[in-house]
């Protein structure tokens, strides 16, 4: 490795310890949770991962986009991975998740390998937070030490799914107020965790309201790039098939880096959420997407912290919640209906 590498390395492991020190989940949540009881839990999880890689390139993206889905509706508990049951309204069907939600397959194997080696022991909730600082590493990313403890969720609600979550239309002051809600800032996390869209796909139906009737304008949105405009209208075309997909980050879009942000700089944001955040003038948001667009050191390190802040939120430990053996059914349930993990990828929000 260089001592570049090496130096920022160092400062986003500072940060981490950092932030897991003063967070109130910490006192609960430990990268050493393990060590004991399933000490090989990273090395079977990256397995899983390296080898889904192969065959599917966008599978990083999606995994990520689980954990953030996951953690935005009541905590970091795998709730968003569970099946509709007669008691249980899946959130793999909530608005933001339905027929785009990806990589449940991956999640299982994962757990299918992770049962073979300590039964009962790695929850769901922490195969989704380590499958997503994986995914980013492997793409490019940075890497760092993620808490670990986390206890799975006994139900699931559909209903504050379709609140919680951000979406691709929702203007900035919306945006922010569901960082707030959720326990994080509606500035650095904000803007941070944004940046995971610099690798992935979204389909036309998350943007093609921009390309021709803005608004009810009759009109493009003037926020976005007239070039990028045919480009996207061309692949979008009105009346066309609205599930085609399209490379969130136009320049690397299967990389994890700062490009994402250079991208809203000359406005070519896909997502009306994502270019929202530097064509809102005057807003701290514009300053922060300049920072991060022209600093590796300032975004990698602020996406580690705000990624573990966002890991802390509301974890069950102890003796609440369970430990499932089957990450789409709570223990002990039967399913009816399963709902259908489609893989027609969609990253319509953070």
């Amino acid at each position: 490795m260089s001592s570049p590498f090496h130096h920022l390395l160092a400062t986003l492991l500072c940060a981490a310890f950092l932030l897991q020190a003063s967070s109130p989940s910490y006192a609960q949540l430990s990268p050493t949770f393990y060590d004991q009881t399933c000490p090989n839990v990273l090395s079977i999880i990256s397995g899983v991962l390296q080898q889904a890689f192969v065959s599917d390139i966008r599978i990083g993206a999606s995994l990520i986009r689980l954990h953030f889905h996951d953690c935005f509706v009541n905590g970091c508990d795998g709730s968003i991975l569970l099946d509709n049951t007669a008691t249980i309204e899946s959130e793999k069907e909530a608005l933001a998740n339905n027929n785009s939600a990806r990589g449940f397959d991956v999640v299982d194997n994962m757990k299918a390998a992770l049962e073979s080696a300590c039964s009962g022991i790695v929850s769901c909730a922490d195969i989704l937070a380590v499958a997503a600082e994986q995914s980013v590493n492997m793409s490019g990313g940075p890497s760092w030490e993620v808490p670990l403890g986390r206890r799975d969720s006994l139900t699931a609600s559909r209903a504050l799914a379709n609140i919680t979550i951000p979406g691709p239309f929702d203007p900035l002051d919306l945006l922010k107020s569901k960082f707030v809600n959720v326990g994080l800032n509606n500035d650095t996390d904000l803007v941070a965790l944004s940046g995971g869209h610099t690798f992935g796909r979204a389909q036309c139906r998350t943007f093609d309201n921009r390309l021709f009737n803005f608004n009810s304008t009759n009109n493009p949105d003037p926020t976005l790039n007239t070039t990028y405009l045919a480009t996207l209208q061309q692949l979008c075309p009105q009346g066309g098939n609205r599930s085609v997909l399209a490379d969130l980050d136009l320049t690397t879009p299967n990389a994890f880096d700062k490009n994402y942000f250079s991208n809203l700089q000359s406005n070519n944001g896909l997502l009306q959420s994502d270019q929202i955040l530097f064509s809102t003038t005057g807003d701290v948001t514009v300053e922060l997407v300049n920072n991060f667009s022209s600093n590796y050191t300032a975004f990698f390190e602020s996406f580690v912290v705000s990624m573990i802040r966002m890991g802390n939120l509301s974890p069950l430990t102890g003796s609440d919640g369970e430990i499932r053996s089957n990450c789409s059914r709570v223990n002990g349930a039967s399913i009816i209906g399963s709902s259908s993990s489609n893989d027609a990828d969609l990253i319509s929000s953070i």
